[in-house]
């Protein structure tokens, strides 16, 4: 039940991250509408871009971690023997879940930091480009704990067979 929630949360991530992809290319569009037809560009686009490509980014990352489709290079960790091969998992699994931990915490510093600082032309505060950065580092943080728990109950699992 655990693992359909997290892939629920995984699969909204990625949902949002399109939609936002989405919005993204429309607003260029309009960008370039405006600027050439028009004769007036609309200057919100391309910092409303920067901050969407932050989330976009993040989103994806999170997502990716669940679905162990991250960057890593696993071909040296999956040629080593069972018990190495089990160790350096978990090793690559509680480094993750670090990370996770670190970009949530510096990300909520940079939340706090950035409350008075305005975005150009949108309106928000520069706080709201620290946000995917908080929101990420805890998904990323709760996608390996979760592969690391599934890694030990499995090996319970494993051990009753």
């Amino acid at each position: 039940m655990l693992s359909r929630l997290l892939d629920g949360i995984a699969s909204l991530c990625l949902l949002v991250a399109g939609v936002l992809l989405v919005f993204l290319i429309a607003s260029f569009g309009w960008l370039v509408f405006g600027r050439y037809v028009l004769n007036d560009t609309p200057t919100w686009v391309e910092q409303s871009s920067l901050l969407i490509v932050v989330y976009i980014t993040c989103l994806g990352a999170a997502a990716g971690v669940r679905g162990n489709a991250h960057l890593s290079i696993d071909f040296i960790r999956e040629s080593l023997p069972g018990p190495l091969k089990t160790t350096a998992r978990y090793v690559a699994d509680l480094f993750v879940l670090i990370f996770g931990g670190f970009m949530a915490h510096e990300g909520w510093g940079l939340v706090m930091s950035n409350l008075q600082r305005a975005i150009p032309m949108i309106g928000l505060t520069e706080s709201w480009r620290a946000v995917p950065l908080v929101i990420c580092g805890v998904l990323i943080a709760l996608f390996a704990f979760a592969n690391i728990l599934a890694r030990i109950l499995d090996l319970h699992h494993q051990e009753d067979a």
